[in-house]
C-alpha cells in the first residue's frame, strides 16, 4: 500500500483561527443613548453586524471626527452633520433625520415635586434652588441658556450653576445631592440611577433637539451602516424613542 505524505500547509487549513466579527461603529450623542441602546439588537440584526458604540456630546464626537477617528456611523446634531459633510467627513446626501428630544428638568429620586409648568413657575424654581447642574457643552446648552436669558435671570442663577462635563457628571451631581436640580435633554435623565424626570421645559421656553443619522465619507462597511439607519429610521422603531423620551422624526 502506497502512503502519502501529508502537505503541512493542508494540516494549517483546519487550525486557522475564524475572522474577527465585523461591526459598524458608530459615534452616537448622549441624547439618543438610551433609546439606541434599547434598539440595539434589532438594529444589528437588520445590519448583519454588530455594532460598537461611542457615547458623548455632540461636540466631543466632532473633534474625534475632525481630528481623523474612524467610524462607520453617526448619529448627531443636524448643524454638526451639515458641518462635517461639507469637510468630507461624512458622505454626502447619506443624513437622515433620526429623532428629537425636548430639554427638561431632572431632580433626586424620591424629592419633592416642583410646579414647572409655566414660565413663571421655572422661573421661581430656579431662583429657589440652592445649585443648578448642566452639560457644558451639551446639544442643551443653548436652550438653556436662551431660557435664563428670557426668564431674566442670568445673573441670578449664575453662581449656583455647575458645568458638568457630560451627561453622567451632571446625573451624579443630582443623585448625590450636590445639585438640586439639572437640565439636560429629556432622554438623558433617566440614564443615571437615582435621578428622576420632574418636567418639561415649557411654553415658548421649549426648543427640542434633533439628531440625524449619516454614514463616514470613509465607512468600511457603507451598505451595513444604510441597512443600520434604514431600520433607526422605520416606523417599528417608534414605540422605543418614545419609550425613552423621543420622538421620530
Amino acid at each position: 500500500m502506497r502512503k502519502f505524505a501529508v502537505v503541512p500547509w493542508m494540516m494549517m487549513v483546519l487550525f486557522v483561527a475564524p475572522a474577527a466579527s465585523a461591526q459598524v461603529r458608530v459615534l452616537a450623542s448622549n441624547g439618543v443613548r438610551a433609546a439606541l441602546e434599547a434598539l440595539k439588537p434589532q438594529v444589528e440584526k437588520a445590519a448583519g453586524q454588530t455594532l460598537a458604540i461611542e457615547y458623548g456630546s455632540t461636540a466631543g464626537l466632532r473633534r474625534k471626527i475632525e481630528a481623523g477617528e474612524a467610524f462607520d456611523m453617526a448619529i448627531i446634531t443636524p448643524q454638526a452633520t451639515a458641518d462635517l459633510t461639507k469637510s468630507g467627513k461624512i458622505a454626502s446626501g447619506s443624513a437622515v433625520d433620526f429623532a428629537r428630544t425636548g430639554v427638561g428638568f431632572g431632580i433626586k429620586a424620591g424629592a419633592a415635586n416642583a410646579d414647572v409648568s409655566t414660565p413663571d413657575a421655572v422661573k421661581q424654581m430656579l431662583l429657589k434652588a440652592k445649585s443648578i447642574s448642566i452639560v457644558k457643552e451639551g446639544a442643551s446648552r443653548v436652550t438653556i441658556d436662551k431660557m435664563f436669558d428670557t426668564l431674566g435671570i442670568t445673573a441670578a442663577v449664575g453662581p449656583k450653576t455647575k458645568l458638568e462635563a457630560g451627561t453622567e457628571q451632571s446625573g451624579e451631581s443630582v443623585a448625590q445631592g450636590q445639585a438640586e436640580v439639572e437640565i439636560v435633554p429629556l432622554s438623558e435623565i433617566p440614564l443615571v440611577h437615582g435621578v428622576q424626570t420632574l418636567g418639561p421645559l415649557p411654553g415658548a421656553l421649549q426648543e427640542y433637539l434633533r439628531f440625524q443619522a449619516s454614514v463616514s465619507a470613509n465607512a468600511k462597511d457603507a451598505a451595513a451602516a444604510k441597512k443600520a439607519i434604514q431600520f433607526l429610521t422605520a416606523p417599528a422603531a417608534a414605540p422605543v424613542l418614545k419609550a425613552h423620551g423621543m420622538e421620530a422624526k
